[in-house]
């Protein structure tokens, strides 16, 4: 009787152990995914525009695409300018409402080897640029903030670009300053 009692403190206890290792794991992993996730949103660029304000852009409606030697882009807005796009903004001659924002999402390209036709698709994530429209915080370039945030594949991590100034982005952008500053329109689906 008094080995059987012995028996079960020992699996009992082996049970226990290997419960606190798991629960040990799965308290880190859940730390560790938080802090990863953690990493990105709380860059901010040298502008001073936060990447969290950009928080659950993954899932953001495609409005254009485009493309340039070697990198595709997809260009994705939040609800609030996708509604004004829907509104007719620019082309109604109406500005984008403050809080519209838009990013960029780029990705190095290669050619499809399943594909059974000439066909580039996206390879390796390289960078988001952002912008954000508040009139009040970015007055002197058409009420547009401008941020980049390069990812490294290689450490699965996103930096704030150190040439990221809020208005970065407004030089190339003059050139379409009667669509409010944004070169591409809601594309017909």
């Amino acid at each position: 009787m008094e080995r059987k009692s012995k028996v079960t403190i020992a699996m009992a206890a082996a049970v226990l152990a290997v419960l606190a290792v798991l629960g040990a794991t799965v308290i880190y992993a859940h730390g560790h995914v938080q802090e990863h996730a953690q990493d990105k949103y709380s860059l901010i660029s040298p502008g001073g525009i936060a990447f969290s304000d950009f928080r659950g852009y993954e899932d953001w409606v495609a409005a254009s695409s485009a493309r340039v030697e070697g990198t595709l882009k997809i260009i994705a807005a939040n609800p609030k300018m996708i509604t004004a796009y829907k509104a007719g903004v620019p082309g109604n001659g109406q500005p984008f409402p403050d809080g519209s924002m838009i990013v960029k999402l780029q990705w190095k390209s290669k050619k499809s080897t399943e594909a059974q036709f000439p066909v580039e698709v996206p390879d390796v994530f390289s960078q988001a640029f952002v912008m954000e429209k508040d009139s009040k915080r970015f007055p002197k370039t058409g009420g547009w903030g401008y941020a980049v945030f390069n990812y490294d594949a290689a450490t699965d991590k996103f930096t704030a670009d150190p040439k990221s100034l809020a208005d970065c982005g407004n030089t190339c952008h003059t050139v379409v300053k009667a669509k409010d500053y944004i070169f591409h329109p809601y594309q017909k689906r």
